[in-house]
C-alpha cells in the first residue's frame, strides 16, 4: 500500500528542503519522510531514528517543546499500519520500537485500544499475510518487551486484563505455525521459503508468549492457557532438542539456527518461570520430570565438556576455535540447566521474601510446591551426583580455555577472575556457585564424599594437573564447611608445598589455583606456624625468573595474597623479613601490567600490605610513591585507577604520620587539582582527595608549610555544594583551625569562615551540625588562646556582623516562646533539642571565655535585662535535654560566671537563684557519680599520649587537657564563685534572710549535701560555718 504526503497546495514527493526541515522537527512530520518510500533509503532510516529518539525527549506532556495532543494522534494512527506494510527489516525493527515507546507512554490512558488492534491485526494477517503476520508479531513483542518493565500499577494491571486473549491467539498461531513446518521437515511439501516465514512467526510467537506467561499472570499455575502451553513446551523441548543434536545432521542452516533459538526461549521460559514465580513453578504439570532432563542433559554435556588429557602447547582445533567464537548451543542450554537447579535450590533454602499480601491459600500452595521440590527432587542420590559431575566434569578446564590462556593472558586473567554476575553467562562459574549452594544446604550429606575425594590426591603424582585443578577448586569452595573436618595445614606441609615446585607444561594452572585456594582458606583455618610458609609460596609465585610464573600466575597471587594480608591473623612482624621482596615484585609487576582493571588490583594489595605493617611500611614508601606519577600519567582518562592512587597515598600517609611529609610536594598538587570548582577531576576524584587532604592535616606536625596553608583556601568554594562531601570538608575546616590558628584567625580567612559558618549553623543533618558548633567553638577558643579577651570581642564582633548571634537568639526565642504555650494551642519550636543544645553550647563558649562579652552580646541583641529573663529560663529548662554531659558542664560553668559581674547583672542572676541551685546540684552529682573520691568525672589526668598517636591526636589531646570542661573542677569552681557572690550581697546572714530563702528548702538540702562527704543527717546550709 502506498502512502500520500500531503503538503500544503501540492501532492508530489518531499523536496530536499523539506526532507531537511522535515528531519529537524519532531513528530508526524519525521514519520511523513519515514513513511514516503520514494525517498532514499537512508533518509528515511534517518528520520525514523529521529522520531524514536525524540519520543523520549517530546512525547511526555510535561517534557519541554512537547508535541501537541493533535500531532500525537496523527502519529499513533500510522504506526500500527506503517510497520505492517514496511517491506524492510531493518525499518520495520525501528517502527516497532517507536510503537513500544509510544504505548509506555500512552497504554492505556491515551491508547487505551493498541493491544486490541494489534490482535485484530495478528488474526486477520495470519489468515491472509505471513510477512503482514511477522511485522506485528514483531510490533507485539517489542511492545510486551516495553510493558513488561513497566512500574506503574496501571499499566500491570492493564497488561494482566489483556494477557489471556493474547495468549490464547498466539498459542493458536504458534501451533499452526510448528505444525507448518514440522510437515516440510518431514518431507510433506516444497515451500522452503514458507517453512521459513512458519518458523521466523513461531518463534516470534514463543518469544511473546514466554514473557506474557511471567508477567501476564499473578499466578501463573491457576491458568489452563498456561498449563497447555507448560506442558507443550516441555514436548517440544525434546522434540527439537533431539533434531538439532542428531549425528549426523538431519537439518542445516537456516532451519537448524530458528530450531536452536526455539530451544534458547524454551529454556528462558524454564528458568524465568523457576525464578520470579517459584511457587506456581514447583505446581505447574511435569515441572520435577523437566529438571530432571535438564540435569540429564547437563550430565550428558559433562561427558564431553572437560578433558584430563590437554595439550599445553599444540593451538586449539578447528572446532576450538570455533566454539571460543560462538558457543554451541548445548552449552547455553547446560548453562539454562544449571541455573535452573540453583533457582529450585533457592526455594527450597532460600525463598524470596515478599511484602505483598498473600491469602492463607496461596501461602499454602506455595509451601506445598517448596515441599514437592525439597522431598521429591533433591534426593541423596541426585545432589551426590550432582556434586560428582560438577567437580569431575565442569571445574576441568578445557582446551579451548587453555588456548585462550596462551593467546590472551590478560584478557584471560580478568575473566576469570570474574565476579558478580558472570555466572549467569558462563558454564564454569555458574556450576561452581551451583556446587556452593548444594555444599552449603547438604553439609551431612556431602563433606564424606567430598573428604575422601579430597584425601585422593594427597600425595599422588598420578592424576593430571587439570584433575588436580579441579579438585582445588573445589577444595577452596567447600572450605567454610569441611574445615573442622579436614586438616588443612598437614595438606598444606605434604601437598602443596610440592605441587608448588613442580615445573613444566601445565603446572602454571596448577600454581594459580594453589594462589587461589590458599586465598579462600587463610580466613578459615591455617595455623600460625604455617604463615610463613604461606609467605614463601606467594613469594615463589611472584618471582618472575620462574618461567612456570607466567603473567596468570604472578597477577593471580598477587591478587589473593590481598587475603593473606587481610586477615585477622595476620602478624605484622612475621611477615617484615619477606615484605622487601613481595613488594619489590609487585611493583615491577604493575609496570608489565597494561589493564587499568588488574593495576588497581595490584595496588589494592599494595595498599591493604601498607594498612596493616603500618609505621613498618616507611622504609619502602619512597619506593611505593616512585612509581605513582607514571601510573597517574598513563591513567588518562581511567579515573579509577586516579582513585585507586590518591586512596593508596592516604594510607601511606596516615601509617608514616609526619614522616609523609617529605611527600608533600607531590601530593597537595594533585589534591588542588582534583578539588578546583569547575575542574574534570573534581567530578570523580573530590571525594577520594577530600580523604587524602583530610589525612595529610591529621598527619602533619605544627607549624604547617605555607604550601598546606594555601590549600586552606580551596575548602571554601566545597562548603558551598552541600553535598554529601560536605562533612569531610568541615572535618578539613576543624583540621585547619588546631593546625594553624593563627592564619585560620587573620582577618580575610576568619571572616569568611564565619560568614560560611552562618549559612550552615542548625543544618538538619545531625552530623553535620555537630561539626559546624564544633568549629564555632574552635575559633572562640583559639581566639580567647591566642588574644585574650580581646580576641575572644573581636571574634564575638564578627559573630554578631555575620548574623550567627541573631540567629542563635531568634531560635532560642522561638523556642522559649514555642514551650509557653500548653493544651490544644501548644506550639513546636522549629529547634530540636539537639540543635538547642548547640546553639546554647555557642553562647556558653563565649559566657564562660568572658561573661562581660556575653552581657554586651545580650545588650546588641536588644535590653539586656529583657533578653535575660526569657534567655535563662530557657536554658535553665534545657539542661534536661542536654544528653551530653561535656555539654552541661560548659553550660554549668558559663552560667556560673555570670555571677561574676558586677550590677545590674548580677541582681538579674538573683532572680534565677533557684534554677542555679538546681543547675549545681545536678550537674555536679553527674560529675561525681561512680566516685569515692571528691573528683570530677570530665577531668582527665595528664596524658602523654602514645606511640601510635598522629600529629592531629596530639594537637587533640593537648587542646582538650586545656579545655576548662576538662581541665576546672565543678564543685570547687562553684564554690569560689558563689562565695564571691554571697560576700557581694552582704555577707553570708544577708544572703541567707534577703535571698535564699525564695529558694525550696529541699533544693537547698539537696546542694549542701554535695559539700559533705560523709554527712547522714546534714545540718542547716549555713551551719558550722559551711561557707560555699
Amino acid at each position: 500500500m502506498a502512502f500520500a504526503i500531503e503538503v500544503p497546495g501540492e501532492a508530489v514527493p518531499l523536496t530536499p528542503q523539506q526532507v531537511f526541515l522535515a528531519l529537524q522537527s519532531a513528530g508526524s512530520s519525521q514519520q511523513a519522510v519515514y513513511l514516503d518510500k520514494s525517498l532514499p533509503p537512508e533518509v528515511r532510516y534517518l528520520a525514523i531514528i529521529q522520531l524514536k529518539n525524540g519520543i523520549d525527549k517530546y512525547w511526555r506532556k510535561a517534557a519541554p517543546n512537547a508535541i501537541t495532543k493533535e500531532e500525537k494522534n496523527e502519529v499513533r494512527s500510522r504506526l500500527i499500519e506503517g510497520g505492517i506494510e514496511e517491506p524492510d527489516t531493518r525499518f520495520a525493527l525501528q517502527n516497532a520500537l517507536v510503537v513500544s515507546k509510544v504505548v509506555r507512554i500512552d497504554y492505556p490512558l491515551d491508547w487505551p485500544d493498541v493491544l486490541t488492534t494489534l490482535i485484530e491485526v495478528l488474526r486477520k494477517a495470519n489468515q491472509t499475510n505471513q510477512t503482514h503476520l511477522k511485522r506485528g508479531m514483531l510490533i507485539m513483542l517489542q511492545v510486551i518487551k516495553e510493558l513488561s518493565t513497566a512500574r506503574l500499577r496501571t499499566s500491570q494491571t492493564s497488561l494482566k486484563s489483556v494477557t489471556p486473549e493474547i495468549v490464547y491467539l498466539l498459542t493458536e498461531i504458534y501451533t499452526q505455525k510448528i505444525d507448518e513446518w514440522m510437515a516440510f521437515l518431514n518431507g510433506n511439501g516444497e515451500d522452503e521459503g514458507g517453512a521459513v516465514d512458519a518458523m521466523e512467526n513461531s518463534l516470534y510467537s514463543i518469544k511473546i508468549l514466554r514473557r506474557l506467561l511471567i508477567v501476564g499472570y499473578d499466578y501463573p499455575n491457576h491458568s489452563k492457557d498456561v498449563q497447555q502451553m507448560w506442558e507443550l513446551s516441555q514436548r517440544q523441548f525434546g522434540q527439537f532438542l533431539d533434531m538439532v543434536s542428531r549425528d549426523p545432521p538431519i537439518i542445516v542452516s537456516p532451519a537448524k539456527e530458528l530450531v536452536e533459538k526455539h530451544l534458547i526461549q524454551f529454556s528462558k521460559l524454564h528458568v524465568q518461570m523457576s525464578t520470579l514465580h517459584p511457587a506456581a513453578f514447583a505446581l505447574l504439570p511435569s515441572s520435577l520430570d523437566l529438571v530432571r532432563s535438564y540435569w540429564g542433559l547437563v550430565e550428558s554435556f559433562g561427558e564431553s565438556y572437560g578433558s584430563a588429557t590437554q595439550d599445553f602447547s599444540a593451538k586449539a582445533t578447528d572446532q576450538d576455535t570455533n566454539m571460543k567464537v560462538q558457543r554451541p548451543v548445548m552449552e547455553k542450554l547446560c548453562l539454562k540447566g544449571l541455573t535452573l537447579l540453583r533457582s529450585c535450590l533457592k526455594m527450597v533454602f532460600s525463598p524470596a521474601q515478599s511484602f505483598k499480601y498473600r491469602n492463607p491459600e496461596v501461602k499454602a500452595e506455595q509451601q506445598e510446591g517448596v515441599a514437592i521440590i525439597k522431598a521429591q527432587l533433591f534426593t541423596e542420590d541426585l545432589v551426590r551426583q550432582m556434586a560428582n559431575i560438577i567437580v569431575t566434569k565442569f571445574f576441568i578446564f578445557r582446551q579451548v580455555d587453555l588456548e585462550a590462556w596462551e593467546e590472551d593472558e590478560d584478557e584471560w586473567e580478568i575473566r576469570e577472575e570474574g565476579g558478580g554476575d558472570t555466572w549467569e553467562f558462563e558454564v564454569r562459574p555458574c556450576s561452581e556457585k551451583l556446587f556452593m549452594d548444594l555444599v552449603l544446604n547438604y553439609k551431612q550429606l556431602l563433606v564424606d564424599p567430598l573428604l575422601s575425594f579430597f584425601q585422593s590426591v594427597a600425595g599422588t603424582e598420578q592424576i593430571s594437573v587439570v584433575t588436580k585443578d579441579a579438585v582445588y577448586t573445589a577444595m577452596g569452595l567447600a572450605a567454610p564447611v569441611v574445615y573442622e573436618n579436614f586438616d588443612f595445614d598437614s595438606f598444606l606441609t605434604s601437598t602443596l608445598v610440592n605441587d608448588v615446585r613442580q615445573s613444566g607444561p601445565g603446572y602454571k594452572v596448577l600454581r594459580r589455583r594453589i594462589a587461589i585456594l590458599i586465598g579462600q582458606w587463610i580466613t578459615i583455618k591455617i595455623a600460625e606456624d604455617n604463615r610463613t610458609l604461606v609467605y614463601q609460596i606467594f613469594q615463589h609465585l611472584l618471582n618472575k625468573e620462574d618461567e612456570t610464573n607466567d603473567y596468570v600466575v604472578r597477577v593471580t597471587a598477587a591478587r589473593q595474597f590481598k587475603a593473606v594480608v587481610e586477615d585477622f591473623s595476620f602478624i605484622a612482624e612475621s611477615f617484615l623479613p619477606y615484605a622487601p621482596d613481595f613488594l619489590a615484585r609487585m611493583m615491577a609487576l604493575i609496570q608489565e601490567v597494561e589493564n587499568t582493571e588488574t593495576k588497581m588490583a595490584i595496588l589494592e594489595t599494595i595498599r591493604m600490605i601498607a594498612v596493616r605493617l603500618e609505621n613498618n611500611i616507611s622504609p619502602f614508601a619512597d619506593h611505593i610513591v616512585s612509581i605513582l606519577p607514571d601510573l597517574w600519567e598513563a591513567s588518562g582518562d581511567e579515573h579509577l585507577m586516579k582513585q585507586a592512587i590518591l586512596t593508596l597515598l592516604s594510607t601511606l600517609v596516615t601509617a608514616m604520620k609526619d614522616q609523609a611529609q617529605r611527600y608533600h610536594a607531590m601530593i597537595l598538587p594533585l589534591i588542588h587539582r582534583a578539588v578546583e570548582p569547575g575542574s574534570e577531576m573534581q567530578v570523580y576524584l573530590l571525594e577520594d582527595a577530600l580523604d587524602l587532604w583530610s589525612t595529610i592535616l591529621t598527619q602533619t606536625s605544627a607549624p604547617a608549610s605555607q604550601e598546606v596553608l594555601a590549600l586552606a583556601d580551596c575548602a571554601f568554594p566545597l562548603l558551598e555544594i552541600g553535598s554529601d562531601n560536605l562533612r569531610i570538608v568541615l572535618t578539613i575546616v576543624e583540621s585547619y583551625i588546631l593546625l594553624a590558628p593563627e592564619a585560620m584567625l587573620g582577618d580575610t580567612v576568619r571572616l569568611r569562615l564565619v560568614s560560611y559558618m552562618t549559612s550552615l549553623l542548625g543544618v538538619k543533618k545531625r552530623e553535620l551540625a555537630g561539626l559546624v558548633t564544633s568549629i564555632v567553638e574552635g575559633i572562640i577558643r583559639a581566639a580567647e588562646k591566642l588574644g585574650g579577651a580581646e580576641g575572644v570581642r573581636l571574634v564575638a564582633k564578627d559573630l554578631f556582623e555575620a548574623g550567627i548571634i541573631e540567629k542563635v537568639i531568634s531560635g532560642l526565642r522561638n523556642a522559649w516562646e514555642a514551650h509557653q504555650t500548653v493544651g490544644p494551642e501548644r506550639k513546636y519550636p522549629k529547634l530540636d533539642d539537639v540543635v538547642e543544645t548547640d546553639y546554647f553550647t555557642i553562647l556558653a563558649r563565649l559566657a564562660l571565655a568572658d561573661p562581660a562579652i556575653f552581657t554586651s552580646i545580650l545588650s546588641m541583641v536588644g535590653n539586656a535585662s529583657e533578653v535575660w529573663s526569657w534567655l535563662g529560663t530557657e536554658w535553665f529548662q534545657h539542661f534536661d535535654s542536654m544528653a551530653n554531659i561535656d555539654r552541661q558542664k560548659l553550660s554549668c560553668l558559663a552560667l556560673t560566671r555570670l555571677l561574676e559581674l558586677p550590677a545590674p547583672m548580677n541582681v538579674l542572676a538573683l532572680d534565677k537563684l533557684q534554677d542555679y541551685f538546681a543547675m549545681w546540684t545536678s550537674v555536679v552529682s553527674e560529675m561525681s557519680t561512680g566516685r569515692d573520691d571528691a573528683g570530677d568525672n570530665l577531668i582527665w589526668g595528664p596524658s602523654e599520649g602514645n606511640e601510635f598517636e598522629g600529629p592531629e591526636d596530639a594537637r587533640k589531646r593537648i587542646n582538650s587537657s586545656s579545655d576548662p570542661v576538662h581541665s576546672v573542677h565543678t564543685f570547687d569552681f562553684i564554690k569560689e564563685r558563689l562565695g564571691q557572690f554571697v560576700n557581694s550581697c552582704g555577707g553570708e546572714e544577708s544572703f541567707q534572710v534577703n535571698f535564699a530563702v525564695n529558694v525550696d528548702k529541699e533544693v537547698l538540702q539537696a546542694f549542701q549535701r554535695l559539700g559533705t562527704q560523709e554527712s547522714v543527717a546534714p545540718g542547716d546550709f549555713w551551719a558550722d560555718g559551711n561557707t560555699l
